[in-house]
């Protein structure tokens, strides 16, 4: 085509066509595209043609640049029409209220696809990728996790080379890639929407002298919310060139304990946190505050008072000032002397600051500041009788330790007056203490859950949990033991900034950046469940077991290979069986298709075995169930898989609620398998994928004398059966509801989501009903009180294939060797490449 003979497509120049780009360069048509500077926002695009023909809007363009080449716009007349029902869906995908269940629309679509229309890249995937590429709200709904078929086909179609080429030159600017997000994270000031910000209003900044500190009290293990304000304090200082200290309040014997605080310091090491100087403990500074108690006394700003506390509290609560409250300093400082002395006397009485009982402001109603104790310290034992409270002690400890900036909740934002009051008062008594700054920001709250100590101590001495680190517990070391790596709750914390805005978290976005991180990374592996397992015979199977060496990741070849036996007799999850008919061809992963030929049920209807062939000449495309499956050898390695839910029942638990009256019941669920041979080797707190079940993490490895392991399910931010309970096949490449395309756009504001476009229906099989495998129920255990089934012992004679332990000896002495696997027959549409 000459010069003369080229097609101009005309735009408005802050809305170049995208799609029309990608789907010229990908379909070799030559197409000079000019920004009109007579285009208006409302002007459609414009393809003039050499003959003097022209095309208005950008649907009808794409339909003619996707034909030119017509195998690219779908190959048959059905997919053609997918494509055709795409392209008119594809503008509904516009900033608004309608995006969010538009998108939805297509997620579900998605759901058992790899692609939006046949089995390749095609103009209705480039249309909708150019639509949500040109729309920034797309960009916070990706993050969310709340869409992730949408995200993960979002990502696949980005990596396309020219796709990528079109977007970096002529779409928008933003974050592409994790490493970027955490790149922005990192700036200051750089957030925005859930990226988080940290451009903050700290005043007193001298730049390099910047000191924050993290001060947990040692009542209890680190939870996530601890996490969050240790990762701010860190980052904040570090921002500013300055540093974090870590110091325990330890002001109360009768919580404390040398457990609590190792746990806290190993998290913080955990955490990757480095702080400067030694740790410190406010105990440090026991005798200071003692001195600091009679100055305050001897300057009428503390007095002795022995009201009982009931009687404290109501008259705080009507701003009654206390009949001790103007006792004479000499009276006071008697009663200080007992209490320091810890005389039955000395406990009758508390020093209260004498601030003002009729401020509105409940916290400056004379708030107590230092009271007795008989409970023996941690760590100074029986030295001391009294010790101050929090409100007296960390004003005073931070600015003895040069703290310039203390970070805290604003559920404390009411004491901020009090922390100012109490430190002045103690600056007039003690010279040369310096100022500190507050700064507050929201507390992390997360949907069914409790984050109070007292209430977590609560679960654990009353044994719903196993203890701190039980992975439903939200405790640092229980979510980092239910698979959450580090880098996860890192983006996750770090991407709500040092925001004051107090929301509720879903759990389901951590997760979901979680995944993020281990998907491209883990191994698959394979698992069946024990209970209801189907023997499927292979009349043409190899006659002694072979075994071959098969990708542990699909599209990550530096995981590495493993081990795969195939014998003549394999067995299926139950699920999978009850769905399949005599005469239909299935395909096994990692092997190839079989036609299943018997089918022998009981009186139940319970599928007892099944006889078939291997057809491996046949489509993997054509089958539409495609099964995990396992030898039957004696070198199945035994497995416990474990899957948790939430420990309370309450989205949003309030202050008042019972705990007691919150948990759940059925928080743990636990299911008998067997794993592929390769699981023998795994090691604790390695990560993996069971394929079409969902990802894990060890917790204890198998045993040498057939000792199970233990693996605990990792939520994947959508997941919302238990992973154990492995779903019966579905049928893959079709949407669960064919849907005709709407053709015109919702209005404005519209929640309702257009119809996907759809497919046909298949022709119904002799087994239909039991075909409706997207219905299929969480499985069923027995009601013990874990709900946990008995892992059953292999029958000898469904492992009769002795030589199969020496033939992966061998098998993996190749592979160690450098052994190439062979090509595998999987489809890049397998429930396991696009979870």
């Amino acid at each position: 085509m000459g010069a003369a003979e080229r097609p101009m497509l005309s735009y408005f120049e802050k809305a170049p066509p995208l799609a029309a780009m990608a789907i010229a360069k990908l379909c070799g048509v030559d197409v000079e595209f000019k920004a009109d500077p007579k285009f208006t926002k409302d002007s459609l695009p414009a393809l003039s043609l050499p003959g003097g023909d022209q095309l208005v809007g950008l649907t009808p363009i794409l339909r003619y640049f996707g034909r030119l080449q017509d195998p690219f716009y779908g190959g048959d007349a059905f997919t053609s029409v997918q494509v055709d029902q795409w392209l008119e869906f594809a503008p509904h995908l516009v900033t608004g209220g309608g995006l969010e269940p538009a998108c939805a629309t297509v997620n579900e679509a998605l759901a058992l696809r790899t692609y939006l229309a046949g089995y390749r890249l095609s103009p209705a995937d480039i249309a909708v990728w150019g639509q949500l590429q040109v729309t920034l709200q797309w960009d916070k709904l990706r993050r969310s996790g709340t869409l992730p078929h949408l995200g993960r086909w979002f990502e696949l179609v980005s990596t396309e080379a020219l796709l990528k080429e079109v977007a970096e030159k002529h779409g928008p600017k933003k974050p592409s890639s994790r490493q970027e997000f955490r790149k922005e994270l990192a700036a200051a000031g750089m957030g925005g929407g859930d990226t988080g910000s940290f451009k903050i209003d700290l005043r007193n900044v001298v730049k390099g002298a910047v000191k924050t500190r993290f001060p947990p009290e040692p009542s209890g293990y680190m939870h996530i919310g601890h996490a969050k304000a240790a990762l701010l304090n860190y980052h904040i200082a570090t921002l500013h060139g300055g540093h974090m200290a870590i110091r325990f309040d330890d002001t109360n014997p009768a919580k404390e304990n040398t457990e609590y605080v190792d746990a806290i310091i190993a998290d913080v090491e955990r955490l990757g946190l480095k702080f400067k100087g030694p740790i410190t403990y406010t105990s440090d500074y026991f005798p200071q505050m003692l001195d600091l108690a009679e100055r305050l006394i001897r300057a009428g700003t503390l007095y002795a008072d022995d009201t009982p506390v009931e009687q404290m509290r109501a008259e705080r609560l009507e701003g009654i000032e206390s009949k001790r409250r103007n006792r004479p300093v000499e009276e006071s400082l008697a009663v200080w002397k007992e209490m320091v002395e810890g005389t039955p006397e000395g406990k009758k009485s508390c020093m209260r600051f004498k601030i003002d009982m009729k401020d509105n402001n409940y916290t400056l109603r004379d708030p107590v500041a230092y009271r007795c104790n008989d409970t023996p310290h941690w760590r100074t034992g029986t030295k001391y009788k009294v010790y101050p409270t929090y409100d007296c002690a960390c004003p005073f400890v931070d600015a003895l330790e040069g703290v310039t900036h203390a970070l805290r909740t604003s559920e404390y934002k009411d004491r901020e007056a009090q922390f100012y009051w109490v430190l002045k008062a103690q600056q007039q008594v003690w010279p040369g203490l310096p100022d500190v700054q507050i700064w507050d920001y929201s507390r992390l709250a997360l949907v069914n859950t409790v984050l109070s100590k007292r209430k977590l101590t609560w679960f654990v001495d009353s044994k719903h949990v196993d203890g701190w680190d039980d992975p439903r517990m939200p405790t640092v070391q229980g979510v980092f033991r239910r698979g959450l790596q580090l880098e996860a709750l890192k983006d996750f914390i770090l991407a709500q900034g040092a925001s004051k805005n107090c929301t509720l978290q879903e759990w389901d976005k951590l997760w979901t950046i979680n995944k993020r991180l281990i998907d491209p990374v883990c191994p698959r592996h394979v698992a069946v469940k024990s209970e209801g397992r189907v023997k499927l015979r292979l009349n043409n199977g190899p006659a002694e077991p072979e075994v071959v060496s098969v990708p542990k990741h699909k599209k990550n070849p530096d995981v590495g290979v493993k081990a795969t036996t195939r014998t003549k007799e394999i067995w299926l999850e139950e699920e999978d069986a009850q769905v399949i008919s005599e005469g239909e061809e299935v395909t096994l992963m990692d092997w190839g298709n079989a036609i299943v030929q018997r089918v022998s049920k009981d009186e139940s209807g319970a599928v007892t075995g099944m006889e078939g062939v291997l057809h491996l000449e046949g489509s993997v495309k054509a089958t539409k169930l495609k099964l995990t499956w396992l030898p039957v050898t004696d070198a199945l390695t035994p497995l416990r898989l474990f899957d948790f839910d939430h420990l309370i029942t309450k989205k949003k638990p309030e202050e008042d609620d019972k705990i007691e009256d919150l948990v759940n019941p059925n928080s743990r669920t636990e299911c008998a398998a067997w794993g592929d041979a390769n699981m023998q080797e795994l090691r604790k707190g390695e990560v993996l994928q069971l394929e079409r079940k969902g990802y894990y993490i060890v917790d204890v490895p198998a045993g040498p004398a057939g000792q199970p392991a233990v693996l605990f399910s990792i939520p994947d931010g959508h997941q919302k059966k238990p992973a154990a309970a492995a779903a019966a096949a579905k049928p893959a490449g079709e949407p669960k509801k064919p849907a005709a395309a709407p053709k015109k756009a919702a209005p404005a504001g519209e929640s309702k989501p257009a119809a996907a476009p759809g497919t046909a229906a298949p022709a119904e099989a002799p087994n239909a009903a039991a075909r409706s495998v997207q219905k299929v129920e969480s499985f069923k255990v027995p009601p013990t009180p874990h709900n946990s089934c008995v892992l059953p012992e292999l029958d000898p004679q469904d492992c009769g294939q002795p030589d199969v332990t020496s033939a992966l000896k061998v098998a993996s002495s190749a592979l160690a060797a450098g052994a190439s696997p062979p090509p595998t027959s999987a489809t890049s549409g397998t429930p396991s490449d696009t979870s």
